[in-house]
């Protein structure tokens, strides 16, 4: 892409971002406006406008940069290798083990500490 190419795109980038937002606001308009009217022909109004605006910001370089972006992520996503359940119920259950021995373990120091504080306080005095 030559440099004017680059200059007219971005000079367009700015109409493409208000005509996107115009649309997802007169999408916003049109569930307000026809509240009285058939909810098929309200949501088919708000739907068909939200995607004419999601379409228009697609076609920005921001746009195409976050539709690359949400490929990307779509790809490793799918190289994600989910635990089994059983894996799943063993790390859960070592988990909730871990946090029972850990409250214990800090009411066992609260109560020292109570200890501690009440004999130095009331023996003490």
């Amino acid at each position: 892409m030559s440099v004017n190419e680059q200059e007219f795109e971005a000079s367009f980038n700015g109409l493409r971002w208000l005509l996107a937002f115009l649309a997802l606001g007169g999408a916003v308009y049109a569930n307000h406006y026809l509240v009285d009217d058939s909810i098929l022909i309200r949501v088919a109004a708000v739907i068909a406008l939200v995607a004419i605006g999601l379409g228009i910001a697609i076609t920005t370089t921001k746009g195409r940069t976050g539709m690359s972006f949400a490929k990307e992520a779509r790809v490793e996503a799918r190289k994600v290798v989910w635990p089994t359940r059983a894996e799943t119920v063993q790390t859960s259950l070592i988990i909730i083990v871990a946090v029972v021995f850990m409250g214990f373990m800090l009411y066992l120091i609260d109560m020292g500490l109570v200890f501690i504080v009440n004999f130095l306080t009331v023996k003490g005095g």
